[in-house]
Formats: structure tokens, C-alpha cells, sequence
């Protein structure tokens, strides 16, 4: 009997995943998760229970009354838990907080396998996941506990979901509370980790892809390339990743390995350094090829610190570029990311 992973998305960007039996309904799958979505009447009748489907197909039968969920709506993606049934695994935007639908972050162990530093600029860390291998959106994060400081630090995965070892690209940061553990890190420490979280991740791809990446804002973009290349997608893809000094460049190596996995992925590197050597030098407004942006008709993913999402929407502004859809995701050193 087939099964498949719903992922429901609350405001408050925490994500959980229920398991829906074939035929089941989303409604009754999240409530044997013990999530209560929001719901009155369960029959179709009120509306109280809709949400919005972001992606996967579904069929919603006829078991309801246009006054709960009419033609405009359905067509837009909306839809009623209390009806849908899955008919693949689906995302679902549900419009209330965890808090609200009386569930959680969820909580995984994970143990230390391997600490890989790249010059003075990152390190990627490569944990083992102490039981089922985690499921969550590519370019989603976690929240990591450093072990003996009492605080966490949010990293977005850069491994692909559903895989029992999981990895991070760390930014090293001189007396960073992480940096600072990671100097005396040893495989076989454990470590405790909570999410998936977050609101940046990939969406169903329909459209060509332009993925804009800056410093350790790469790694959400290495697992959405792995999920491209393990679906075989065929759909453009150009990934433009810009850095302070080319020692800030790392795992080029896994962004080239991807032109052999999918056909029509390019990338382009950047370094903002004045006096550096790479052939492209400044910002990665000033590499953006039009054809990248296919006249508007792209979706546009960005992950990288303040002042380079604030660049690249006012680029877009200045220069009457309106993507199909632009999500982005801010981050700092020493804080959880901000996505929007």
C-alpha cells in the first residue's frame, strides 16, 4: 500500500511531516500525528480547515460546498484538509503556528563523523544521524545545540533529505561560539539538533531556475541540486555564487560535479575583492546574464547575508525585473536565519 510525506509548513516557520495512507485524508493523517490543524465541522461544509497546497497532486473529490472552498480558490491551491487526499508527497502552508495546531519543533541526535575545514573561510561538518534519517525541504535549516555553551546556531542543510548522514557548510567565525567547538570537535561527539525549520526551500520546479548564493549561503543550494539530479530534471538552472576573497570559494568541486549530473546546470563564481585575480570580480548583480533571467519568466532563490539580498532586490527594482517568484532567505553570523 502506497504512502506518502506531507509536509505541513506553519507561520511560525516550524515544519512537520505526517505519513497519509493511501486514500486517507490530510485531516485525519495529521491528527493521528497528534497535530491538530485547524478544523470545525470536517465534512466540507465550513472552511475552517483550509489551507494551501504548495506542491504534489491531490484530489479533493466533490464532498464539499462551494461557500467552504470555491473554483477561484481551488484553482489558486487552496484546499481543505478535510477533504484532500494525496495522491504523491505534498507541501502544505497551513495559516496558524505550531503552537496553535498543539505541535512542535521536533528534536534528532546526531553524532560527529567528520570535521573538513576549507582554509580559514568554512568547514563543512558531517554528522551521523542517531536514528531515522531526517526528513525535511531542500534548503531548509536546524537549530544545533553547541554542546557546554547553553545556545544553538541555525544551519541549513546541505546533504539531501531522507539520508541517514547529513552535512552543514559552517562559516568560521574567530571566537564564534561554533568555530570555537568545532576547533576541538572530535567524530563520535554527539550532538543535538531541532528542526527542519524555515520557509526557504525549493519549490515544485516549473520554470527555469536562477539560484543566487553568497559565502556559506551555498549550502541550501547543494541539497536542492542533489534533489534535481536524483529526479533527473531537465530544466535550466544557473547558479551564480559570490564571496569576499577567493579563499572564500569552497566545495567548487561539488558545484562542478553537478554539470555532469544535470544537463542544463551552469554556474559562475564571484569575488568581490578588488585586487583578486578571479576573472569575475564585484558583485553578482554584475554577472547576472539576462538569459538567467528569462524575461521574468524564472523563479529566483537567494541565500546570503543582509546587505547582498538588499542588493539584488533593489537591482531588481532599478532595473524593472519582476521574476516569477523571488524567495530569499537572510543571514547573519551568530544568528538563526531569517526567511521571507
Amino acid at each position: 500500500m502506497s504512502s506518502y510525506n506531507i509536509a505541513l509548513n506553519f507561520e511560525d516557520g516550524v515544519t512537520r511531516f505526517v505519513t497519509c495512507k493511501a486514500g486517507e485524508k490530510v485531516l485525519d493523517a495529521a491528527f493521528r500525528a497528534k497535530i491538530n490543524l485547524p478544523m470545525d465541522c470536517s465534512d466540507g461544509v465550513c472552511g475552517t480547515c483550509k489551507c494551501r497546497a504548495e506542491s504534489g497532486s491531490y484530489d479533493l473529490g466533490d464532498d464539499y460546498i462551494d461557500d467552504a472552498l470555491s473554483e477561484d480558490e481551488k484553482e489558486s491551491g487552496l484546499v481543505l484538509t478535510c477533504q484532500m487526499v494525496p495522491e504523491s508527497d505534498c507541501v502544505i502552508a497551513v495559516p496558524a503556528s505550531s503552537a496553535a495546531c498543539k505541535t512542535g519543533q521536533s528534536k534528532f541526535a546526531a553524532t560527529v563523523s567528520k570535521i573538513d575545514p576549507h582554509n580559514d573561510a568554512a568547514v563543512v561538518l558531517e554528522l551521523d544521524v542517531d536514528a531515522a534519517a531526517p526528513v525535511f525541504l531542500p534548503g531548509q535549516y536546524v537549530n544545533i545545540d553547541v554542546p557546554g555553551s547553553g545556545q544553538h546556531r541555525s544551519y541549513s542543510f546541505s546533504s539531501a533529505p531522507g539520508e541517514s548522514k547529513i552535512s552543514f557548510l559552517i562559516k568560521r567565525i574567530t571566537g564564534g561560539v561554533m568555530s570555537t567547538w568545532l576547533d576541538s570537535a572530535q567524530p563520535g561527539h554527539e550532538l543535538e539538533l531541532t528542526g527542519p525549520l524555515g520557509s526557504f526551500y525549493l519549490r515544485a520546479v516549473e520554470r527555469p531556475l536562477l539560484f543566487l548564493a553568497g559565502g556559506t549561503g551555498l549550502a541550501p543550494f547543494l541539497s536542492m541540486l542533489e534533489v534535481l539530479a536524483r529526479a533527473h530534471s531537465q530544466q535550466t538552472v544557473h547558479l551564480i555564487y559570490g564571496v569576499t576573497r577567493e579563499l572564500d570559494l569552497v566545495q567548487v568541486d561539488a558545484i562542478e560535479a553537478y554539470k555532469a549530473k544535470l544537463p542544463n546546470f551552469t554556474y559562475a563564481t564571484v569575488v568581490a575583492e578588488a585586487d583578486s585575480h578571479h576573472p569575475r570580480k564585484g558583485w553578482v548583480t554584475q554577472h547576472m546574464p539576462p538569459a538567467a533571467l528569462n524575461d521574468g519568466d524564472v523563479d529566483v532563490y537567494l541565500c546570503g547575508p543582509p546587505p547582498m539580498v538588499d542588493a539584488v532586490r533593489k537591482h531588481f527594482d532599478d532595473n524593472g525585473v519582476k521574476p516569477n517568484s523571488f524567495h530569499y532567505e537572510k543571514f547573519t553570523p551568530n544568528a538563526a536565519p531569517r526567511p521571507a
